[in-house]
């Protein structure tokens, strides 16, 4: 088998690879002022009227998410994973012959780039984005991006399912045992994402999903402040191979993860 990690050279950096996160709050207005308690966030509302009331986080003047208003009320409250492309119809269209259900079919979002949503086959919904003026986030800082993990009803369709539509390449990290191995998505020889096959003992209503993780610089101190802001402990802060992490949600309901790395 050939190692995962072996660069593969002649795309755009942010081409399968994770480029956004954005949260749909049943109260934006709260939610902006959780997130910018607990990261730090200045988050500015875009005025134009097109937009809908989207706001855009930052870190030292730099995008590192969106907070916009639930599109129906039906919606859960949800943080939701963007994946980079530079064709978004031609990766809508690899993504339904491999077996995903297209939940918004490519479309323009004002003149910040092209984007459409589908369900994988394990059930787990994501999006896809085609930048014009909205480049993406920037991640690998405390307070933003960190990291993104699957957490699949059926994670062999998943792999394949990524391996064919975004080029990903997969290794296995064994777990112990008794405990699901945890697998580790790489494009052009760098970690993109993680994925699990969900715990058993999940109730059946909850469907695959993808989680997404903020780096923080102490795991603990913002554990703290985020369930002093009005968060619910999920999963308090524990130690991983690489540092800790906790997992909680927001005072509107919406799961997020928090990662401290060793050495960071």
């Amino acid at each position: 088998m050939s190692d995962p990690r072996t660069p593969v050279s002649g795309r755009p950096s942010w081409v399968g690879r994770p480029i956004w996160v954005e949260l749909a709050s049943s109260d934006p207005a709260a939610s902006r002022a959780f997130y910018a308690r607990v990261f730090g966030w200045d988050v500015q509302v875009n005025p134009d009227p097109q937009y809908g009331g989207y706001a855009i986080a930052n870190v030292d003047g730099a995008p590192v998410a969106g907070i916009g208003p639930k599109m129906s009320p039906d919606m859960p409250t949800f943080w939701s994973l963007y994946l980079g492309t530079d064709d978004v119809d031609a990766l809508t269209a690899a993504a339904q012959a491999a077996g995903a259900t297209i939940v918004v079919p490519a479309m323009v979002v004002g003149d910040q780039g092209r984007f459409a949503a589908f369900q994988d086959p394990s059930g787990a919904f994501a999006s896809a984005w085609q930048p014009i003026s909205m480049a993406g986030f920037v991640s690998g800082r405390p307070n933003a991006f960190a990291w993104a993990e699957l957490n699949a009803r059926g994670i062999d369709a998943a792999v394949a399912f990524y391996e064919s539509v975004l080029g990903w390449t997969t290794d296995v990290v064994p777990m112990g045992e008794g405990r699901a191995p945890y697998m580790r998505f790489f494009l052009d020889g760098q970690p993109v994402a993680g994925g699990m096959e969900m715990n058993p003992t999940v109730p059946a209503s909850v469907p695959s999903y993808w989680s997404v993780y903020f780096g923080v610089a102490d795991a603990d101190a913002t554990f703290r402040t985020a369930v002093e802001a009005g968060a619910t402990e999920m999963m308090p802060p524990t130690p991983f191979p690489g540092g800790r992490f906790a997992i909680l949600s927001d005072p509107e309901g919406a799961m997020f993860c928090i990662r401290e790395e060793a050495g960071a």
